[in-house]
């Protein structure tokens, strides 16, 4: 009877005391919340002010939770491992990826050991998002329900996955469950699906003052990344930040954006970030060990246990996991383990991506960089100084150019290590060159500055390809002897019709049609349209369809040597068209398939729907979709407007990446910005924000962003601060 009565008693001790931790911690967000304004404008975007910064992270996730707390939580189930528990068991070399690189306990010792401001931002990221869901208990996470101030470890860069994402989850599993490699044929396969991907990637234009109408430099911040993929923002707290633009849904920081001095753009970089050793692994008494020079070094073994659901319920794997100083084991190559090495200080990334938020200048920007963990990204900037500057990669390993990093190198030899990192003052960088822009459209830096660019001798072979793609030649195209910019037409020249892509692959098909006596009646008229077509993307232009179902088709059919990027592939198919006829002769019969006849304008076929908030969102033909006149990058579009191919039953083609986050600013005396989102800031189908900026987007019609006080104040349509019902 005793003993019953001291759990009883225990029990409700313990109750009590969780309930008292409860309603202090409750008490502690009321209280950081009073600290906090948010004002929504006219297209809902949130303007945050607190006091301190903490406030302004704190309002900003709580902001983001109420536009789409579905993304927030799916980006920390993938970046944390525990995607599986959601989406089952095929999703678990996901997470087994992400546990090889960081467990959760190395992750709470990232944040212990991160100086007091940092800790101070990850735990008003963590409250922020916990308040929402106290505030909102009609909201239903899908598996997170609660939120750490170590979380944004795992998610400490900005982009879209970071370099992670790179590390094959295939090989993961060929090796982790087979210690295979994975047959040459699969390996194929996946290098072809890869080569056949929608270009991902960004363009960034930066314009001298000399070069504008205004006199003020300008920065074209225009990102490629899946549609909704991040949210438009503006945080500004008494200790200096004021920074607006767009953010990765659940961060805490402004990762493409602007200040009142700087602007920031970042485009993934050929630059080589990522390596992989081959190891020469030992067994002795039953240990791993691993050569290394002269001597025999443990291999570091643990294992990890990872959840998954299925339809009897949540099961559970227990899987090694592998490392050597070069990094986890993450595959086989020649039948060796082979470890992967890439940039992983989670803390300095999560400084620098803040960091960078609150410059006022090129010389603390330039400071900023010198942290060197942003990694999978080049930068292209411009200030109110007048300045604007490229810089090619940041986290850039020093390395023996005697070996191929392009390969997996020997890693028993130390030779093959990495060498500490390269200054910022040895990476590429392009500062105010004489001709008055710089471009980057994921193609090579040698090109960013016309005459004035770097010189490919100058650098070790790894800082990057010397590889150009079609977005990059039609910027340089259209920057080329020009001036006279202002806002409206740098958004113009950012929207510009051309296709280069089709110049280069189009009159070799039409010569091959030509070149028969006996021409196909059927091809006549198509290849007649093709052959008067200025390569222009429009949404009446029959021209288009045909164009970009041929380039496509071809692609996927016809035969090619591999490894060529996008642009020589289309340089290639335009030489020899062999294959040419017969693959163009199946699109015109797919397309009267199809729709019953080939003579479909572009945008008829080329759509934009947005049904519902779902993070992958199945479409439908005979729902709702609107015309849309862009075009894949693929083709040299610097307005992306890329699409998937894989809807069942949906015989229309619709957009899910590209353009999603668009921004034109120009700095002077006062900052000055146009912007545009593809839909709306809300993922909720019943906001009024979840779709309009759509017609805008489609029309390029970009809205003026208000970031100053006053022109806040003036388009205010909700005010409230954080636990108040809007």
């Amino acid at each position: 009877m005793n003993k019953v009565f001291f759990l009883v008693f225990a029990f409700l001790l313990f109750a009590c005391q969780s309930s008292k931790e409860k309603n202090s911690e409750v008490e502690k967000w009321k209280d950081q919340a009073s600290q906090i304004e948010i004002i929504r404008d006219d297209f809902g975007v949130p303007h945050i002010y607190g006091k301190t910064d903490a406030d302004a992270v704190f309002g900003l996730l709580y902001a983001q939770c109420e536009d789409d707390f579905n993304r927030v939580e799916q980006n920390y189930i993938w970046a944390t491992g525990r995607l599986a528990e959601v989406d089952g068991e095929d999703a678990i070399y996901s997470d087994l990826r992400a546990k090889l690189f960081m467990t959760e306990e190395e992750a709470k010792a990232n944040y212990e050991k991160s100086p007091e401001w940092l800790k101070k931002l990850c735990d008003a990221f963590a409250d922020g998002i916990n308040y929402y869901l106290y505030t909102h208990p009609e909201v239903k996470p899908k598996l997170l329900t609660r939120f750490e101030p170590w979380m944004p470890m795992y998610f400490s860069e900005g982009s879209i996955g970071g370099d992670i994402e790179r590390i094959s989850t295939k090989k993961i599993e060929s090796f982790y469950e087979s210690w295979m490699e994975l047959p040459v044929m699969e390996l194929l396969e996946i290098q072809k699906k890869e080569e056949m991907a929608e270009p991902q990637g960004s363009n960034g234009i930066a314009i001298s003052g000399s070069l504008t109408e205004s006199g003020n430099p300008m920065l074209l911040i225009n990102p490629h990344t899946s549609f909704y993929f991040r949210g438009e923002v503006h945080v500004v707290s008494e200790e200096g930040l004021n920074a607006y633009g767009a953010v990765t849904w659940g961060q805490f920081f402004v990762y493409q954006g602007f200040n009142e001095k700087t602007g920031w753009m970042h485009t993934s970089t050929y630059t080589d970030v990522m390596d992989e050793f081959k190891e020469t692994i030992v067994k002795n008494d039953g240990k791993l060990y691993y050569q290394y020079g002269e001597e025999l070094r443990p291999v570091d073994s643990t294992s990890v246990t990872l959840k998954y659901t299925s339809d009897t319920g949540i099961k559970e794997r227990t899987f090694p996991m592998y490392r050597t100083h070069h990094g986890p084991i993450t595959h086989a190559v020649d039948g060796q383990w082979t470890a992967s090495a890439m940039m992983w200080e989670p803390v300095k990334a999560l400084e620098q991506s803040y960091i960078r938020t609150k410059q006022d200048g090129y010389d603390g920007f330039r400071k900023m960089m010198d942290i060197r963990t942003n990694s999978s990204n080049n930068t292209v900037y411009a200030d109110a100084e007048g300045n604007i500057a490229y810089f090619h990669g940041n986290f850039i390993p020093k390395r023996d150019v005697s070996f191929d990093y392009s390969e997996p190198v020997d890693g028993s030899n130390p030779q093959t290590d990495w060498q500490g990192l390269h200054t910022v003052d040895e990476n590429i960088l392009v500062l105010n060159p004489e001709n008055g822009w710089i471009q980057n459209c994921n193609s090579t830096p040698y090109t960013s500055a016309a005459e004035f660019s770097p010189k490919r001798e100058a650098y070790p072979y790894y800082m990057s390809k010397d590889q150009e793609n079609f977005r990059g030649i039609h910027a340089i195209e259209l920057l080329t002897d020009r001036k006279g910019y202002t806002i409206d037409s740098l958004i113009q020249l950012a929207h510009d019709p051309y296709l280069p892509a089709f110049k280069a692959l189009i009159p070799g098909l039409v010569k091959a049609f030509n070149s028969h006596d006996d021409k196909n009646p059927k091809l006549q008229e198509p290849i007649e349209i093709l052959e008067e077509w200025d390569y222009k993307t429009s949404k009446e232009s029959v021209a288009m369809t045909l164009a970009h179902y041929y380039g496509t088709a071809m692609g996927q059919r016809a035969n090619y040597p591999q490894g060529l990027s996008d642009m020589e592939r289309m340089i290639y198919f335009g030489e020899h068209t062999d294959e040419g006829l017969r693959i163009f002769e199946e699109v015109v019969d797919q397309l009267i398939s199809d729709f019953g006849t080939w003579k479909m304008p572009w945008g008829e076929v080329n759509r934009y729907q947005r049904l519902n908030g779902d993070i992958v969102q199945e479409f439908n033909d005979s729902l709702p979709s609107v015309g849309v006149g862009f075009a894949s990058g693929r083709w040299g579009a610097l307005a992306a407007y890329g699409a998937r191919y894989t809807t069942p039953g949906a015989k229309k083609i619709y957009g899910t990446r590209g353009n999603s986050f668009a921004a034109v600013v120009e700095f002077g005396d006062q900052v000055k910005a146009k912007t545009i989102l593809a839909g709306g800031q809300s993922g909720d189908p019943a906001s009024p924000h979840f779709d309009d900026q759509t017609e805008r987007y489609i029309n390029i019609d970009w809205k003026d962003a208000a970031y100053y006080r006053e022109d806040v104040l003036k388009r205010a349509i909700k005010t409230y601060r954080p636990g108040e019902r809007r």
